[in-house]
Parts: structure tokens; C-alpha cells; sequence
């Protein structure tokens, strides 16, 4: 029997009437001594289960050898648990395999999931105490509130650490001190939803997906603002066309990644990824071996797209996209 080198533990922190899953692991180096990680998902919706196995947890899928009906798994040679302890949490809820117990506490927001990662944080250190003097970092995987977590958590656990906290997760005694807290990790982030998806109309002509005269043409027409343009101005209108045309089958996550299309049978690793997954999460056996609370979920999804983020996404019936930016924090 082959002995894992990785220390593994996943449950629920209880955030009053919702159950956030996490997987919690250990530093393979000096795990007393070395970083903590607060590893928060994006999109919102993506699960942790998908950093997990596909990013920077001890797991990876072995796409060579994994079908629908079998998924092969191999160690990470490059996981960031081999020098930090990480804790993988499925925030917002409605992210799997996170729970809400009523309607009310169903719905969420970006303001509100920042707040809720710093009660978690707080419940959590508090079970394990050990971990309570490691340097802590807030790190943060493709979404807006990345910034706002970690100011969030900066203020909140320097208050929490110097008592009058209570309720959950607050230090009523008093007695224990400041979290070494360093800042944040933030990488693919989304900071501001203007000045962002606006910048991608400047970076595909730096990368010569679209061509001069189309770029000079829809700059004069956009007058800056490729965003908000106006459908009645026709020369705009013709001029997103064109680029429309132009970047139509490129993969919007990495310009270098095949172009996905649903119906292709030998999908990328991105996507297969999120296939594979998809499927693996929704085995009872996986699901029992991660301790996940029977009959907490319907369906596994790597995504929970009824959640996650579009451009010019309207809020939803359980989530609002109450922060436009993030660069004041």
C-alpha cells in the first residue's frame, strides 16, 4: 500500500446557516513554521475541488490515463503544499460542496462573501490553534474581491485578536495574539470590470489578433470606451463586428488554448479538466471519502454557473455583483 506524502482533512465550517466545505493541506516541509494559505476560488461558483486536482493542490489528474468511467490521479510535483499549508475553501455559498440550511442564507453577494471568508477563517484557526502563529496570506484565483477579502481580513482579525469580537468566530477572551497577517496572492484577478474588459480590446491588438486599420478604425469609433459603446452609432456597431469576427474562436482564458467548442470529442486540458471533474465529484465513493454530508447536494459542478460571472451579468436570484471595482482596496 503506497503511503501518501501529503497530510489531508476536509469538513465544514459553520457560518451561521451555512456549511462552507473545505480541504485543508498540510505544508510537506515544516508546517508549523511555514505560510498559511487562505485559497479562495473565483468566477464565483468555481469549486476548490478544481484548484485541488488541476492547480496547485498535492493531486493532479492524469489526463493519460483517465476516462469518464475511471479518472487516474498522480502526485503535483509542483503543489504549494510542499512548502505552505493551504486551506481550500468552496466560497460563496452555492459553490460545491458548500450548503446553506434556509432560503435566506442561499443567497450572497461579492461584499458578503468577503466577509463570510474572514468568520471562516476566524472558526477555523480556532480549531486549530497550531497554525494560529504561521504568516498568513489571503490568496485569491480569478475574481473581483481578492482586494476586499484581505482588507476585510486585516481589520477584522486585528479587532478579533484584541477581543470585544464574539458572535462567530469572535476571540470573546482576548487572549490571543495577532495573526501574522502578510497580504495577498492574487493571480488572474479581475480588479476593475470597466478598466479590464475594456483593456482586452488594447491587448488583442498588441497581440495581433485584430489589425491595424481595425484597431485605428473601432479606436476612433469606440472613442475609448469599448465597453459601453452605443448600438445606434453604426460605425461602432460595424466596427465590433469586425472585431467580433477576428477573435471569435479564440479562448478567452488563455489566447494560446484551443479554441473550446462543446461538441469537440478531445477537448483541452482546461476543459477536460472540468469534464473529468464534473464526474469524479459526483461519485459516492469520492464524496465519502471526502466526508461530504449526505444528501447536502443534488449534483456536483465544477462551476456553478447559475452564480459565476459574465460580462454585463445582471445580479441573480442568489447572488448579487454588488463590487464593480477592487482597486480602492
Amino acid at each position: 500500500m503506497e503511503i501518501s506524502p501529503f497530510t489531508l482533512e476536509t469538513g465544514y465550517v459553520g457560518v451561521g446557516e451555512v456549511q462552507f466545505f473545505y480541504y485543508f493541506v498540510e505544508s510537506q516541509r515544516d508546517p508549523l513554521h511555514d505560510p498559511l494559505l487562505l485559497y479562495l476560488t473565483g468566477g464565483p461558483g468555481t469549486s476548490a475541488f478544481f484548484p485541488f486536482l488541476n492547480q496547485i493542490g498535492p493531486l493532479s489528474i492524469n489526463f493519460d490515463n483517465s476516462t469518464l468511467e475511471k479518472v487516474s490521479l498522480e502526485l503535483n510535483p509542483n503543489s504549494w503544499a510542499k512548502t505552505a499549508n493551504v486551506i481550500f475553501v468552496d466560497l460563496p455559498v452555492g459553490t460545491r460542496l458548500s450548503y446553506a440550511t434556509t432560503y435566506e442564507a442561499s443567497r450572497s453577494s461579492d461584499s458578503l462573501s468577503a466577509q463570510q471568508s474572514y468568520k471562516i477563517l476566524i472558526k477555523w484557526l480556532e480549531e486549530h490553534p497550531r497554525f494560529i502563529n504561521n504568516p498568513l496570506y489571503v490568496t485569491n484565483w480569478y475574481f473581483i474581491y481578492g482586494p476586499t477579502r484581505t482588507d476585510c481580513h486585516f481589520r477584522d482579525i486585528q479587532r478579533w485578536c484584541g477581543g470585544g469580537g464574539g458572535g462567530d468566530g469572535g476571540n470573546e477572551r482576548g487572549d490571543i495574539q495577532p495573526l501574522s497577517i502578510k497580504g495577498c496572492v492574487i493571480f488572474s484577478p479581475l480588479t476593475d470590470k470597466f478598466s479590464d474588459f475594456n483593456s482586452r480590446f488594447e491587448f488583442a491588438h498588441r497581440v495581433t489578433l485584430i489589425s491595424d486599420d481595425i484597431y485605428e478604425s473601432a479606436k476612433e469609433s469606440y472613442r475609448g470606451n469599448y465597453v459601453d459603446n452605443d448600438p445606434e452609432n453604426v460605425l461602432c456597431s460595424n466596427s465590433l463586428q469586425r472585431v467580433d469576427e477576428c477573435t471569435s474562436r479564440i479562448n478567452s482564458g488563455n489566447i494560446l488554448d484551443p479554441y473550446f467548442d462543446k461538441e469537440d470529442p478531445d477537448p483541452n486540458c482546461r476543459e477536460a479538466a472540468g469534464i473529468y471533474l464534473d464526474y469524479y465529484g459526483n461519485d459516492k465513493e469520492v464524496q465519502k471519502a471526502l466526508n461530504v454530508r449526505e444528501g447536502t447536494i443534488e449534483k456536483f459542478e465544477k462551476t456553478n454557473d447559475e452564480i459565476h460571472y459574465a460580462f454585463r451579468k445582471a445580479d441573480t436570484e442568489h447572488y448579487s455583483y454588488d463590487i464593480f471595482s477592487s482597486i480602492a482596496y
